[in-house]
């Protein structure tokens, strides 16, 4: 072989070939592009003062965010892009425990940068808003574009349980949409499907707090914040709301991971004489009522028949 050109030496010198250091790269990616997009779209709603965006046009962005940050880290580092995601993992045997300082760190990392980029691209606007004054909460607040917070009727205790509940949700739809020995999902398709989860929690339970579910997409921006103009009060805020977004998805990812291993993984056949009913070869040619067979039986089910 020739000599190589300075550009494959370059690429060769930049290439990266301990899995964790590529897997925290590829969450650091993911979880930029992720809150990026889905902040930047909250930005633009509260900004406009509704005028381009409504919660709607949020949701539709966090979720095409997960998408996008899915796609990107998919394939190198199981696109956790959620300390909430990454402890549940570790707590499954699914990630290495000595991995998860490093994914999570990644993960806030990339949270805090997508905020100082949302922050560069609309210092202007911010500005207009608020006339320089930043202010947390409030006619002018510009607090919940960067991170969440509580509803004035919303008590702690039903916040920690509106993240609990969020989370846990998320969690459940995961394992279940990334789950091999249960119905498969066609190669390529987990990240929009996990993208339209997000969609659906958060048009279902995103009203309360904002729907953080994420401890990294919530604490990054929020540090962020503080130092950036808005001072302590991101911490003050809402009775000290800043803890639940952290310790609320942390429960909630456990509580999934539980609820779905117990209710669904456990179960999972071993072998051939463990098969599914519809699948044992013992009921593949016993005829059912209406000339099918056993293993069709659950399509000839009445539309209106709970399954």
């Amino acid at each position: 072989m020739g000599k190589p050109t300075w550009t494959e030496r370059v690429v060769s010198a930049l290439r990266v070939r301990r899995f964790l250091v590529r897997a925290a790269l590829a969450e650091l990616l993911g979880t930029f592009l992720l809150v990026t997009i889905g902040n930047g779209s909250v930005a633009q709603v509260v900004l406009s003062r509704e005028a381009k965006g409504t919660f709607l046009s949020i949701n539709w962005a966090y979720g095409i965010g997960v998408v996008i940050g899915v796609y990107a880290s998919w394939g190198v580092s199981g696109a956790h892009l959620n300390p909430a995601v990454s402890l549940t993992m570790a707590v499954l045997g699914k990630l290495r425990w000595v991995y998860l300082p490093c994914y999570v760190m990644a993960q806030m990392i990339g949270a805090f940068l997508s905020a100082v980029c949302v922050y560069i691209v609309y210092y202007d606007a911010l500005g207009n808003f608020d006339g320089g004054t930043r202010a947390v909460v409030g006619v002018n607040g510009t607090g919940g574009i960067f991170s969440t917070y509580p509803q004035d009727y919303l008590s702690i205790g039903s916040g920690v349980l509106d993240q609990v509940v969020g989370t846990a949700l998320l969690l459940c739809g995961v394992l279940a949409l990334t789950d091999s020995k249960n119905n498969k999902v066609a190669a390529g398709m987990e990240p929009l499907l996990v993208g339209l989860l997000v969609f659906a929690i958060g048009t279902s339970f995103g009203f309360n707090c904002g729907y953080a579910i994420n401890p990294a997409r919530d604490l990054g921006p929020r540090l962020f914040t503080a130092m950036a103009g808005w001072g302590l009060e991101v911490f003050r805020a809402g009775n000290h709301w800043w803890w639940v977004p952290i310790v609320g998805p942390l429960i909630g990812g456990l509580v999934g991971g539980l609820v779905y291993t117990l209710m669904v993984a456990l179960h999972h056949p071993e072998d051939e004489d463990d098969k599914p009913v519809h699948e044992s070869p013992e009921l593949q040619d016993v005829k059912v009522p209406g000339g099918g067979v056993a293993n069709a039986a659950m399509e000839d089910l009445p539309s209106n028949t709970a399954v």
